[in-house]
């Protein structure tokens, strides 16, 4: 399924793997963010973080009217403040898809799939 814009051009479809990459590069660049988890953690029997090509398996997009809604399924890294985490994602995935694609996120549902420990924080 593809997202679909219409403009006075004519119509613009958008694939799905396109916005995972878009919204996983986005929320892979937010501090406190070790990576991308699978939606699907048993079935597709990941418990790994996901590499840029496998975005779409973390990432859900819904169509509604002119808007879309993303969930984001994302492993955290231990120590850091998880709302604050969560609104970054938000806000940047937001802002990524509205500067990059025109397309207005009417949510953006953060899932946090797990907690790993890294090296990072000290």
């Amino acid at each position: 399924m593809a997202v679909k814009i219409k403009t006075q051009y004519g119509d613009v479809d958008i694939s799905n793997e396109v916005i995972a990459t878009i919204v996983g590069g986005a929320a892979t660049d937010i501090y406190g963010i070790v990576g991308m988890a699978s939606k699907n953690q048993i079935r597709d029997n990941l418990n790994d973080i996901l590499n840029r090509e496998n975005y779409s398996r973390g990432v859900v997009v819904r169509q509604e009217h002119n808007a879309i809604i993303v969930d984001i399924y994302i492993i955290i890294s231990y120590g850091v403040k998880l709302s604050e985490v969560g609104r970054n994602v938000q806000d940047k995935v937001k802002y990524n898809l509205q500067s990059m694609l025109g397309i207005k996120a009417k949510a953006v549902n953060v899932f946090v799939q797990g907690v790993k420990i890294t090296d990072d924080l000290d």
